[in-house]
């Protein structure tokens, strides 16, 4: 997923984006709580909101957003998505970001979106 978001990144003039680690924390963490808890949204169940569950994590930096996904099969699929998405393109293509995490939760949301929660998580 990385190498396709910096693809279009790269198309679009911003710079190339890196992997953090509280980053792809939180966003592994909010894809496997989508799922085992049968919901989707950017904040938890529990009130947190993408920023909150970033900073717990352990993230330091001031920028950040969050892109969220169900049902897409592959992640050319979900970023094709996004793409076609006016606010997460516009997330994709901030060059303002230069760090991403990336979570997928292979299972279940709800039996009518399919199979496969992602998030990206940016930063910068």
């Amino acid at each position: 997923m990385l190498t396709l978001t910096n693809a279009e990144r790269k198309k679009n003039g911003c710079g190339a984006l890196r992997t953090n680690s509280a980053l792809a924390k939180a966003a592994e963490a909010h894809a496997s709580d989508m799922v085992v808890n049968h919901y989707f949204a950017h904040n938890s169940q529990d009130g947190r909101t993408p920023f909150a569950r970033m900073k717990a994590a352990g993230f330091q930096g001031g920028a950040m957003a969050e892109n969220i996904a169900v049902g897409y099969t592959s992640p050319a699929a979900v970023v094709k998505g996004w793409m076609n998405s006016p606010g997460h393109r516009a997330n994709i293509l901030n060059c303002d970001y230069t760090m991403l995490g990336v979570g997928y939760s292979s299972g279940q949301v709800k039996p009518e979106w399919g199979k496969g929660s992602w998030v990206q998580d940016f930063g910068g």
